[in-house]
């Protein structure tokens, strides 16, 4: 596998409240993270970087491949202890009350990828031919327009376009949306935050993911064309490409 993961701060926020990563276990597998913290003056940085590490610890001593169904069960309980613990610290402490973070994480295996998020972080699947998203934003914007209360450009310019309908850590119990598929040699996962997907369109990404860059080029490429469009927000994205050889890239 051939692996990149990025985080960017931005061109107008003071500290980064993304948090993330792309962590190998004992079976050689993958584990792709990518969490957007929210909830004040330092808080969101906790959230998501809670998230990213009791999602790393539990991963890493893994010795056993997952099939399909154990890989989906896997992220859905693990997700589910981040969610009680981010909810039972933020609890604990005035100053971290209301804090939470998105997640989005996909278990990387030779033959098949599994997802699970919360939140309007996102996964998409690429190939040589197309782009496809994987995800659907649990945010209120979104939710106007699946209603057909919002058109698609109507949406994209929205002044409430950051609220979100569910989020790790904010309530005790959480919905948890999970997707596996198969894939093969050259098909790829890229995990991202809303802070770039608020700035690069899917076309764009399609135009630079499906060129022929490496991997970390068109990471690097990707990031550079959110923060050209003004970067407002942290900017943050994990890549897997399924690849011949065991190589791995970080």
């Amino acid at each position: 596998m051939e692996t990149v993961f990025r985080t960017d701060v931005g061109q107008l926020r003071e500290h980064n409240e993304d948090a993330g990563g792309i962590f190998q276990n004992q079976a050689g597998d993958y584990l792709a993270v990518v969490a957007d913290g929210m909830g004040g003056h330092q808080a969101g940085d906790v959230a998501s970087q809670m998230a990213k590490d009791l999602l790393k610890n539990a991963w890493e001593p893994l010795e056993h491949s997952f099939t399909p169904e154990k890989a989906e069960e896997w992220l859905r309980d693990q997700i589910q202890t981040v969610n009680e613990s981010i909810f039972r610290k933020a609890e604990a402490s005035s100053s971290l009350r209301g804090m939470g973070t998105t997640i989005v994480a996909a278990i990387c295996t030779s033959s098949f990828v599994a997802i699970a998020h919360v939140g309007d972080s996102r996964a998409y699947f690429f190939n040589g031919q197309e782009l496809l998203l994987k995800t659907e934003d649990h945010s209120l914007v979104n939710e106007l327009k699946k209603n057909g209360q919002l058109t698609e450009e109507e949406a994209e310019n929205h002044p409430r376009k950051n609220v979100l309908l569910r989020a790790l850590g904010t309530e005790e119990q959480t919905k948890i949306e999970r997707v596996v598929f198969e894939w093969v040699a050259g098909e790829g996962v890229l995990l991202c935050s809303d802070g770039l997907t608020n700035k690069v369109s899917a076309e764009d990404f399609s135009e630079i993911l499906l060129s022929d860059l490496p991997l970390t080029e068109q990471a690097e490429e990707i990031i550079h064309m959110a923060n050209e469009r003004g970067g407002e927000d942290n900017i943050t994205l994990a890549a897997v490409l399924h690849s011949p050889d065991e190589k791995g890239l970080t």
